[in-house]
């Protein structure tokens, strides 16, 4: 087991030192100071969208996707 001390900042960790391992491994990450937690906040669907997910997604698409997403709620109603 190694311990190494590092730093939390905006959601990262970061290590001073450069620690390499030949393969991955766990870690667990103990946080010191005893600090208030701010609830999580929800994302908001900029910070979730993606591109080139939606682009893999709709790689086997024919036809129209607004087609297709009018007729489905069509079809809620």
């Amino acid at each position: 087991m190694l311990t190494v001390k590092g730093i939390y900042k905006e959601g990262v960790v970061i290590l001073p030192e450069n620690v390499k391992f030949d393969k991955e491994i766990d870690v667990l990450v103990t946080f010191l100071e005893e600090i208030e937690q701010k609830p999580p906040q929800k994302k908001s669907i900029k910070n979730r969208f993606s591109f080139k997910k939606s682009q893999s997604l709709l790689k086997n698409c024919k036809g129209s996707l607004s087609e297709a997403v009018i007729e489905e709620r069509r079809s809620q109603l």
